[in-house]
């Protein structure tokens, strides 16, 4: 069954291969000239005062590599890549060619054939996404000094979320393959079921995945950074991931932006700094954010949903290619 799943297999094995391949020698090139800018690390030019090297080295990482964010979002699709490469195929082939007929029907029983497939593709899709991710983690390395690693450009490419969401595109496109039998139309089904898992996840329930932080204090009189669009204060720690920041009267209620702005008007009418003004009357300014340090928290709260999910889908193959006559 190995050498069987190798020769039914290769060419999804050698093109994944050489596509992470590529990324990580285009990775690795695009990468040392930007390394280079601090030879200390770039956690060294962090803080109220820099150095003027520092200096010049975060404007040239500006200047020379601004594409990277741009670059690293088109890569969110390399892990459904993998995944749905290796998982559409699986068993839509055998319904399209008709070879289930033979495959299944000699003396490797079914569930024989599929235990192997799904343990050998599931391997090597993982180390495929751990061998991506960790390439992306070194060439962002100086960007997550920096911004973070809660930036969508690095939270989803780095650690171990992109093993977890190519297992999810790998078991997402099996499953419809066991379904429709055919493997294109599979590969469709698995790319719009990841995109909206991967928006829903990323866009409501991460931010939720443990209660925010909150820092509540009084605008003071001589802060003229405020402005009504919403707070600016901030959380120590420049690599916390803000969620939503704003403003509360003096009875801990939540003022709206027309609110805000009604007051930004009329301090301007009376020519008063805005900062003043809301002091004047009691106004706070709050933040709600995440730590830094809840990176790897939340790193293994999604994997595991992704996962999960995999799992389930993975088991629906198993119990339709068990119970169903095609």
């Amino acid at each position: 069954m190995t050498w069987l799943t190798w020769r039914q297999h290769r060419a999804e094995m050698y093109t994944l291969g050489l596509l992470v391949a590529a990324i990580g020698a285009f990775l690795l090139v695009a990468g040392l000239p930007m390394h280079s800018l601090f030879p200390g690390g770039a956690g060294q030019c962090v803080g109220v005062t820099v150095s003027e090297a520092c200096s010049n080295a975060i404007r040239r990482l500006a200047e020379d590599h601004g594409y990277a964010s741009k670059m690293l979002s088109l890569f969110n699709l390399v892990p459904f890549l993998i995944g749905a490469f290796f998982g559409a195929p699986l068993v839509a082939r055998e319904m399209e060619s008709g070879t289930w007929q033979f495959a299944w029907t000699q003396s490797v029983p079914r569930m024989r054939w599929l235990a192997v497939k799904l343990g050998a593709l599931c391997l090597l899709t993982t180390v495929l996404a751990v061998a991506f991710s960790a390439v992306i983690t070194w060439y962002r390395r100086p960007m997550d000094a920096l911004d973070g690693r809660f930036t969508t450009d690095a939270f989803d490419l780095e650690g171990i979320v992109p093993a977890g969401y190519a297992l999810f595109a790998f078991a997402v496109a099996t499953a419809a393959g066991a379904v429709l039998r055919r493997s294109l139309p599979a590969l469709a089904v698995a790319l719009g079921a990841f995109l909206a898992l991967r928006v829903l996840v990323g866009g409501w329930l991460r931010p939720n995945f443990q209660e925010p932080h909150r820092i509540v204090e009084l605008v003071a009189a001589d802060d003229t950074t405020v402005d009504p669009g919403g707070s600016r204060m901030s959380t120590g720690n420049h690599l916390d991931w803000v969620i939503t920041s704003g403003f509360s009267d003096s009875s801990g209620r939540t003022l709206s932006f027309p609110e805000t702005a009604g007051m930004y008007t009329e301090a301007k009418r009376q020519g008063v700094e805005f900062g003043a003004y809301l002091h004047a009357r009691g106004v706070q300014q709050w933040v709600q954010y995440h730590s830094a340090d809840r990176f790897w928290t939340f790193q293994f709260v999604e994997t595991a949903i992704f996962t999960g999910l995999a799992a389930v889908l993975l088991g629906f193959v198993v119990w339709r290619i068990k119970r169903r006559v095609f």
